[in-house]
């Protein structure tokens, strides 16, 4: 099975193009936005590019004097690239904000949306099981069992526990399908872009979804203490209209957004809540 996911929806994280831009600002410091995007296709190495040329854009049209960013494809990456860089935004995948939402006391000033980055939605898929019922005792495949506070309580919200199954935890994003289709495994969880995939897959015609999550929060984008409160007020006044600029839709379409827009810390209250309980 070919991996579909473009490169660029891994580096989702970091399109922040602001619409009718003041000019650059001299004498002050590159702005760095920390793009932490787990699970996602690809290396931090391949991202990179889309990362270093979007933050240039982002500085250009907010009129600061530069910005960089930094693509992680792991929560354990945070902590030294804070220390080192300083960041002033973030865009963070779900289950990553919720573990380090105290920590570095993020704030969501925005959300966005994507087609392609997966983990709006949860599935448990399989061949011979009917129900999530017939999946437990069984192997089920996953790479999204890294945390299972996250998966138990806010993608199950305590529906399943990952004791309950005998757990195949993987690397790969499209790993667990292929154990699907094989036999090695008898049941998968994977995310809304991997269940996207599995559909183009003509042998996956006999796995079927037997569980789903309600939907979740999109990737959210947090500030960091940082960011003044006036850079950062105007900089989520100017979410919404990011992607409708002519200049800004190609960059928008490329990485796959659907809606990028501003929000606050109510709109992810039921899963912060959900993920301390």
């Amino acid at each position: 099975m070919r991996q579909r996911f473009p490169l660029a929806a891994i580096a989702i994280g970091f399109v922040c193009i602001v619409a009718d831009a003041p000019p650059l600002r001299a004498g002050t410091e590159d702005i760095t936005i920390l793009v932490v995007k787990e699970h996602g296709v690809g290396s931090p190495t391949l991202a990179q590019p889309y990362v270093d040329r979007f933050t240039a854009l982002t500085a250009q049209q907010n009129g600061w004097a530069g910005a960089r960013g930094q693509y992680l494809s792991s929560r354990s990456a945070v902590g030294p690239s804070v220390e080192a860089l300083n960041p002033h935004y973030g865009m963070f995948s779900l289950a990553a904000f919720l573990a380090l939402r105290e920590t570095y006391r993020l704030e969501v000033i925005g959300r966005v949306a994507s087609t392609l980055a997966g983990g709006a939605q949860y599935f448990v898929v399989s061949k011979a099981a009917r129900d999530l019922e017939g999946c437990k005792g069984k192997t089920l495949g996953s790479d999204h069992i890294d945390d299972a506070r996250f998966v138990e309580r806010v993608v199950a919200r305590r529906q399943f526990r990952l004791a309950e199954f005998e757990m195949l935890r993987n690397q790969r994003p499209l790993q667990s399908v292929h154990q699907v289709l094989n036999g090695e495994a008898e049941c998968a969880l994977i995310d809304d872009a991997q269940l996207s995939e599995l559909r183009h897959v003509d042998a996956a015609g006999d796995v079927r979804v037997v569980w789903k999550s309600e939907p979740l929060p999109p990737m959210a984008v947090v500030a960091f203490p940082a960011a003044p409160a006036a850079e950062r007020k105007g900089f989520q006044a100017s979410l919404r209209d990011l992607c409708r600029e002519a200049s800004a839709q190609t960059a928008c379409k490329e990485v796959g957004i659907q809606s990028l827009e501003a929000a606050s810390e109510s709109d992810y209250a039921d899963v912060v809540s959900l993920y301390g309980e």
